[in-house]
């Protein structure tokens, strides 16, 4: 777990501290009592529903939500956290586009603040595509915490990788 791979980039002066947490075996302590909360999110019907009011709070005007899931196959180290597609069909002489999130199965058991953010991302992506300014200044208008929370998330998933549960 020395590598911190999902802390790459971030400076040596934090992934000092992050080091020690470990070190200690703490960081889930720590962890637990930032975000003590749970949620109940575990069926892509209640996904749907959560995104779509997420949706409809702040980004009255993007596109409709088609379809928001849980997707197994999503890899946190291969692919990312979750997904967002894009889809374009021919009906009758129209182009239709349907967009699509799936977030990752792991989420089902994370705490609700790290679910919120990934639906936050993939939600900011149907109006900004590119990690660019705008679509950062997006993310923190849906979730004025975004980055302490993001960046929490990885602590998460450092520490749920080096844990001796599967």
């Amino acid at each position: 777990m020395s590598s911190l791979i999902y802390l790459q980039g971030y400076p040596e002066s934090l992934l000092a501290q992050v080091r020690t947490l470990i070190a200690q075996q703490r960081l889930g302590e720590v962890l637990q009592k930032r975000y003590p909360d749970s949620h109940n999110i575990t069926n892509d019907k209640a996904l749907y529903d959560y995104a779509l009011e997420i949706k409809n709070q702040s980004l009255r005007n993007a596109p409709p939500l088609n379809k928001v899931l849980y997707d197994n196959k999503i890899k946190v180290m291969k692919h990312a956290l979750g997904l967002h597609t894009s889809i374009s069909r021919v009906q009758g002489s129209k182009l239709k586009a349907r967009a699509e999130i799936r977030v990752a199965t792991i989420f089902k058991q994370a705490p609700e603040a790290f679910l919120r953010m990934i639906v936050v991302h993939e939600l900011a992506h149907i109006k900004e595509k590119d990690h660019n300014k705008a679509f950062y200044q997006l993310c923190c208008h849906m979730e004025p915490q975004y980055h302490q929370v993001e960046f929490d998330t990885r602590l998460w998933l450092t520490w749920r990788e080096g844990r001796d549960e599967p």
